[in-house]
Formats: structure tokens, sequence, C-alpha cells
């Protein structure tokens, strides 16, 4: 093989059998400088030397310190994650960051944080007492960043897609039959927030989607409203949104019984308008506190928990409402394609994860019907 020239860089094998390039980058207040690689092969190393000899050839920058993983997780924070996602993608990125990430493995530099080092956080997390979905989501924005890593040649491989995920035990999801649903309506007849499950229950929407509709967006004449923003808390404070996705954004037809509750709703926050006077805040939401500000999702929680209790049904979350109200779509016949729609799901898959549960309760009714019929059972 020719030898290389002068600048051109230099690849060889080391003892423990990685390879390694090497670059001069000339002298830098006074001290010569030089960049290295690692690899596996010889051409994973050769491709990072012949981009940074490029950049070197276009006068750009090339990094030369010993960058760790802490500093770079907070650079990745501010220019690749910050400008890129929603407000509140970000806040969660940079809780797992600096509530987690960085203080378990940001003293390690970045081109020398193995794949042991990753499995060993994990399994430290999970010692600790972290659920197996939250570490899960720790090592996913850690392969989210390194992955950005990799793209701005910081480092050759990812090494957390080297690293085994902690199992998680699938939730069984647990909704309303229709008898509950009816009992559950029937116990919250004189309840604050009747028309809140109305809507709930007739349409699936999401918790901040119902939070944060507004008058302007619901056509009771019509029968119709369009689900525009959305209500998130982003740093403690309640904010109106623009909904994740473009499915998200849709119009939803609601049966008469809907209308009827929302006409009630009007009605009631009209008389707490008045007994509020001058405390009172406009912000046009359907479903707001007393005084018209936006409404806490754990109070909202709070008050299901007791109109559950008040049924004597058993402990749901609110966004199995959700769930409950895909279930009946889906039990009813309606294709699934439809009720993707309705939903507002990103993906026909989401929706026929439901539709799988659904059918197996249908295929046990069709069992014990069977069994009726041909037993004379009742």
């Amino acid at each position: 093989m020719a030898k290389r020239g002068q600048n051109e860089g230099s690849i060889y094998k080391r003892p423990d059998g990685r390879w390694c390039a090497q670059v001069n980058l000339g002298y830098i207040n006074g001290k010569r400088k030089r960049k290295y690689f690692y690899g596996d092969t010889r051409k994973e190393v050769q491709g990072q030397l012949t981009k940074t000899l490029r950049d070197l050839q276009q006068g750009l920058t090339v990094a030369t310190e010993r960058l760790t993983l802490a500093a770079f997780l907070t650079r990745w924070l501010e220019d690749s994650v910050k400008p890129t996602v929603r407000p509140r993608s970000y806040e969660a990125y940079r809780h797992r960051a600096q509530k987690h990430l960085i203080p378990g493995l940001g003293r390690h530099t970045l081109d020398k944080l193995t794949a042991l080092h990753v499995q060993g956080f994990v399994r430290g997390k999970l010692a600790d007492g972290l659920a197996p979905r939250t570490v899960g989501s720790l090592l996913g924005t850690l392969h989210t960043a390194l992955e950005q890593a990799v793209r701005w040649n910081l480092v050759a491989r990812n090494v957390a897609s080297l690293v085994d995920a902690p199992r998680v035990e699938r939730r069984e999801v647990r909704t309303l039959t229709p008898d509950e649903a009816r009992a559950f309506l029937k116990a919250a007849a004189d309840d604050r927030l009747e028309s809140l499950y109305w809507l709930a229950l007739t349409t699936g929407m999401r918790r901040g989607e119902i939070l944060g509709l507004r008058w302007q967006d619901v056509d009771l004449a019509e029968a119709i409203l369009t689900i525009r923003v959305q209500l998130q808390r982003i740093g403690g404070k309640a904010q109106l949104v623009e909904p994740k996705t473009t499915t998200s954004r849709r119009t939803i037809t609601i049966p008469p019984v809907t209308v009827a509750a929302l006409h009630r709703q009007r009605a009631r926050q009209n008389m707490e308008r008045l007994l509020a006077g001058s405390r009172w805040q406009h912000h046009d939401l359907v479903f707001a506190s007393t005084i018209g500000t936006p409404m806490d999702a754990v109070t909202f929680a709070r008050k299901f928990d007791l109109a559950l209790a008040r049924a004597e049904l058993p402990h749901i979350r609110v966004h199995d409402l959700r769930h409950t109200a895909a279930t009946f779509m889906l039990a009813q016949g309606i294709a699934p394609r439809i009720a993707m729609d309705a939903l507002g799901h990103s993906n026909l898959s989401m929706t026929m994860g439901i539709y799988q549960h659904v059918t197996a309760n249908l295929r046990r009714d069709v069992a014990k019907g069977m069994e009726d019929l041909l037993t004379g059972t009742k």
C-alpha cells in the first residue's frame, strides 16, 4: 500500500484488534493537535477520516476537545431537540437528561462511552426501583441523542443500540362495559363534569383535547366540533398548543345526547360566570374551573375517581375512557379505518390493537351464545 502524503492522515490496526485513523490538524494555540477515530473495521475509520479531511479542505472547524457525555447532551438539547420538537416533548427530553442520564453517565467522554457503561446504568436504575418502562424511555432518549452524535461525526457508532432494553410487562387495559358506562353516567348526572363524561365516552377524545376544547370550535346546531388545540402543562403552566399530528386535527360528529349535554354545560357555565363576577377569566374553554381558568389535569383525575366511586365501579384511568369509547365503536361494527379517523390515531395499527381486544371479547360472546342456544340456557 502506498504511503500517505503529508496531512493525508494515517490508518493502522491497534494491538487490541481495533482500527485507528488519525489526522494532523496542525498547531492550535501553539500545540500540535491530532484527531483520532476508532472502529472495528478499516472501512469504518476510513469513512470518518475522509469526511474530516473534506471538512478541513472546506475550512470547517474540526472538534478536538474531549467532549463529555454531559456536555454533549446539553448541546444536543439546545441545538437539536429544542428547535425541532414541541415544548412538552423538549421538557421530557430535558428532564430525562438532567435528572438521570447526566448524573449517571455524564462523566464519561463521548468517544469512550461503551455499551457496558450504558448496560450498567440500566441495571442500576432498575435496582433503584424505577419502572422498566421508565428505564426504557431513558435508554431511548440516550439512543436518540447518540444517533445525532453519529451524524455529527462525534462517535463512530451508537453504543446504546447494543444494550438490552428492560422487559416491560404489557398493562392489561381496563375498559367499562356498556352496563358500567350507563351506571357511571347515571351516577354522574348531578356532577359538574357530567357533560365532559358524555363527550369522552361518545367521541373518544384525548384528555388534553377535551380540556382544550373551545366554544368557538363547537357547532351545536350542526352537531360537530373541530379539534384545533389541546391543553398541555409546560413548565408548570397550562397552555393551548396545536395537536402533535395532522391526524389529531379533525372534525367530529357528536350524537344528539352529547349535543344536549353540551347545551347543559353552556347553561351551567353561564351561571358560574355570573357567580364569579369580576373574578371570571375568559378563555372560551368549554370545560374550565369555576372562574374560567384552564382545568388542572390532576383535579380532573381526582373528580373522575370520585365519580367512579359513587357509581361503585372499579378504578380505571381517565385515558381509559378513550379506550372504552374506541371499544364501543369497534364492537358496533364500525370499520377500523373510520374509527381511526374519529379517534385521531396516526396509523391503523393503533386502532387494530383495540380491534383485536374487541374481537377477542366478541368471540367469547359467540361461544357463549352457541352454548345458550344448544342447551336452552337463558
